[in-house]
């Protein structure tokens, strides 16, 4: 029972949260006495036993789910991933792994596999390789396990010792065994920094905010800067976020010390929070472009926005997420944890990025994202129209490239670069380094031979459409011979080629192919250095960086409001 009692007292704990921001005392009062009456009413009197853990959880998470996303309850035994986010440490063999959507030609399920080990990793040094299906952990089979009950078994205190059985896809002794021990696994914020083609323009890619974040980009900055670098591309595309203060720090790298990046609001005056840089910058005139796209979240948003509003940088990209809330983590009895949300955070002009307003929910319960036309303009500190409710909107807007319904399935579905790239590394043992490596005319016939033609000639909405019309077309009595005649036609003329798709998809699927090799030889860094080498936003970004002139008018308010493209 007490384990029963420590649930109930972590639900008052986020009672007495709410009712310090929503609802009258008395009636969290009476609510809380009917939870712990019904409560122990089941526990007395139901037919069956119930499992106190499972029950409380499912109430306490129920109720957190009609909060907002991000408001979480960690029982102790689920905190190492909450920790580790903001720490960039954890006891571990230092591997991501991954689950594939659907079952694929090696195995006739969908077993959690090797997706990259991190460069100098226990994982790494012991030889695992990206493709290696998890058989066993210490002995107990994992085949049917969910990536997230792998990832707990893999994890552990450092030091300690994990025995790992794997399955190689495309080599002939493919079960392998390995003994890895377990190390503290430091998250490496910026996986990669480097001098660009034109010789003068610095790149940065920062992964996450934890609090090696700041010491990460300033170090790799100080050394562009002694390559040579003029300017630079901060890459945040992808970077969900992160902790706070770790864009505060950055944007400090870049702006006089004493600047506002950051005001943070809870409910009520008392509950303002002004976060200003507090060090000395490294440059405050160096050219600037930032990279964004939809997965640019939280504290990505929070330094590209201050770096927008106050006209230090150029955003490049894609809209960005639009998550303007800010969590705090509390302590609940018997070592729970609570992330809550406590604030909304708003830029140096004064907007709050926030695109979906969780307090006013639809008649179904459900969320929408606040429409452009409700949305409220802002000014940089130039004078520049920036607006509030839906990200981070960037000054150069450039659209993501469009998958068609083959490329698609044959990238996510299949994985067939990913499964392909497995199979060129265990018959390649060396190549050439990531910045001169390419998809050659024969690597990509390799690849045309390895995909499986079937599975990528399913499900092809023009036939599905072509037989539900003819299926129509009969059902209302029009199905006469001039309609099959013409259906017959289209289907002759939309029959799949499958060496004909790949040819016309080459270029994006190419690209996949050549970053999935890389990662199996030079880890995320040799990925990133490869993708680098045709990155329609990277090549706008230098193209805008070495032309002052320009660089300055996209900083400058403009008569018109167009948008450049």
């Amino acid at each position: 029972m007490r384990r029963i009692f420590s649930f109930i007292a972590a639900i008052a704990v986020i009672a007495s949260v709410s009712a310090n921001t929503r609802s009258p005392k008395n009636e969290v009062a009476r609510n809380l006495d009917i939870f712990n009456a019904l409560y122990k009413a089941l526990q007395t009197s139901y037919v069956d036993s119930i499992d106190a853990t499972k029950s409380i959880n499912t109430a306490i998470y129920s109720m957190l789910a009609n909060i907002d996303p991000y408001t979480e309850y960690f029982p102790e035994d689920d905190q190492e991933e909450f920790m580790s986010i903001s720490t960039g440490e954890y006891g571990g063999i230092g591997s991501l792994i991954t689950q594939p959507l659907k079952p694929d030609r090696i195995t006739p399920k969908s077993p959690t596999r090797v997706s990259a080990p991190r460069e100098g990793s226990p994982a790494a040094r012991a030889g695992l390789r990206p493709g290696d299906i998890f058989l066993t952990i210490d002995g107990d089979t994992v085949t049917s396990l969910l990536s997230s009950k792998i990832s707990e078994k893999l994890k552990g205190q450092p030091g300690t010792t994990v025995k790992v059985t794997v399955k190689r896809p495309y080599v002939t002794d493919s079960i392998l065994s390995f003994d890895i021990v377990r190390e503290k696994i430091n998250i490496n914020p910026v996986p990669y920094f480097g001098m660009l083609t034109d010789g003068k323009t610095g790149y940065i890619n920062l992964e996450t905010f934890n609090e090696k974040s700041a010491q990460a980009v300033r170090d790799a900055l100080l050394d562009l800067k002694k390559q040579g670098a003029t300017s630079l591309v901060l890459d945040l595309r992808g970077n969900g976020g992160g902790i706070l203060e770790g864009a505060v720090q950055i944007a400090g790298l870049f702006l006089p010390k004493g600047t506002e990046v950051v005001k943070t609001r809870g409910r009520g005056l008392v509950n303002e929070k002004t976060y200003k840089t507090t060090e000395r910058p490294v440059d405050t005139e160096i050219p600037i472009a930032v990279l964004t796209d939809i997965n640019t979240a939280s504290s990505s948003e929070i330094l590209s926005g201050a770096l927008q509003d106050l006209d230090r940088a150029v955003v490049i990209g894609q809209r960005s997420f639009g998550k303007g809330l800010v969590q705090s983590s509390r302590p609940l009895p018997y070592n729970g944890l609570l992330k809550v949300t406590i604030a909304r955070y708003y830029t140096p002009s004064g907007r709050c990025v926030q695109a979906i307003d969780y307090s006013h929910r639809n008649p179904d319960g459900t969320v929408s994202r606040v429409p452009d036309s409700l949305t409220n303009v802002f000014h940089t500190a130039a004078g520049r129209e920036v607006r509030d409710g839906g990200g981070i909107t960037p000054d150069i807007q450039l659209e993501l490239p469009k998958l068609n319904n083959f490329t698609a399935n044959l990238l996510y579905t299949e994985n067939a670069p990913f499964n392909f790239a497995s199979y060129y590394r265990n018959n390649n043992p060396e190549v050439l380094p990531a910045s001169e490596w390419e998809v050659t005319d024969d690597i990509y016939e390799q690849f045309k031979s390895f995909v499986t033609p079937d599975s990528l000639q399913k499900d092809r909405i023009c036939e599905v459409l072509i037989s539900e019309f003819e299926k129509a077309s009969e059902a209302e009595g029009y199905l006469n011979d001039d309609v099959k005649a013409t259906l017959s036609t289209l289907r002759s003329q939309i029959k799949p080629d499958l060496s004909h798709d790949l040819d016309i998809n080459r270029d994006i699927i190419a690209d996949e192919i050549a970053k999935e090799i890389m990662t199996r030889y030079y880890y995320d860094a040799g990925r990133i250095e490869q993708s680098l080498r045709n990155d329609p936003e990277v090549a706008k970004a230098m193209e805008i960086l070495s032309d002052p002139a320009r660089y300055k008018a996209i900083l400058t308010p403009q008569p018109s409001t167009a948008v450049e493209n």
